[in-house]
């Protein structure tokens, strides 16, 4: 029981940090640091929403936010943030079901196969949330290194540095997270799922001995019973 609890809890401590941050790296604006820039003046990151562009002598920082959503947009920009919203979805799902398969969660206190069940389901969740999360952030980032390439492969001049931002690494580590924390949840279920089920058999083998041995017994004594009153009732006669 301590093991189970004690993967339960780090699960949960990783599907928390996972699903923020993804969701994190989801709605900043760093993504892609430094693209074109030549003047060594400032800092531009570009996000998945806006992008924004900081004054490196007085730190002053102008963002400007993309057309709207029914804008032309490059297949990159929107399936990336298709799945990192998917991914964003799934793992926050995930985590409020895992808390609620808690058993320190006063939640079904009297259901242990119920919550082993919304655990594994949690762990499922977020076994999927890590694979749109995983897949949007690297699709992003070696499209940015081709993207580098082609032009470095033009000799066209991009300035200082042209690189994946923090929001980038930050989705793929909470996809990371996600599936450490799924993988452990699934495991931990399916090799507690005897330990949690067999509650219930001890009580239910205990009755079922007690009804087994009452019927013996009952059905030991009754013709002993019968055979004593017999027997009487035969001297009776006779006399």
């Amino acid at each position: 029981a301590g093991m189970k609890f004690f993967l339960q809890y780090v699960g949960c401590f990783f599907a928390f940090f996972s699903a923020g941050f993804l969701i994190i790296s989801t709605w900043t604006d760093c993504w892609m640091v430094n693209a074109d820039d030549s003047l060594e003046v400032s800092t531009k990151c570009r996000g998945l929403w806006w992008e924004c562009v900081t004054n490196v002598f007085d730190g002053i920082q102008t963002c400007d936010e993309y057309d709207s959503i029914y804008a032309e947009h490059s297949v990159k920009l929107v399936l990336t943030r298709a799945m990192m919203i998917t991914a964003d979805i799934l793992s926050g799902f995930g985590f409020l079901f895992l808390v609620l398969g808690l058993d320190c969660v006063k939640f079904l206190p009297d259901e242990p196969l119920i919550k082993l069940r919304i655990c594994l389901v949690s762990g499922v969740m977020l076994l999927i949330a890590g694979l749109p999360g995983i897949m949007g952030s690297v699709w992003y980032a070696v499209d940015v290194y081709v993207e580098r390439s082609s032009l470095l492969f033009h000799n066209v001049f991009l300035g200082i540095q042209y690189k994946f931002g923090w929001s980038c690494w930050l989705g793929m580590a909470g996809s990371l997270g996600c599936f450490l924390s799924g993988s452990l949840l699934t495991c931990c279920m399916y090799l507690f799922r005897e330990t949690s089920s067999g509650r219930f058999h001890p009580a239910y083998s205990l009755r079922k001995g007690y009804s087994s041995a009452a019927t013996v017994v009952t059905n030991v004594h009754l013709p002993s019973s019968q055979t004593a009153t017999s027997k009487m009732y035969a001297v009776d006669t006779r006399v």
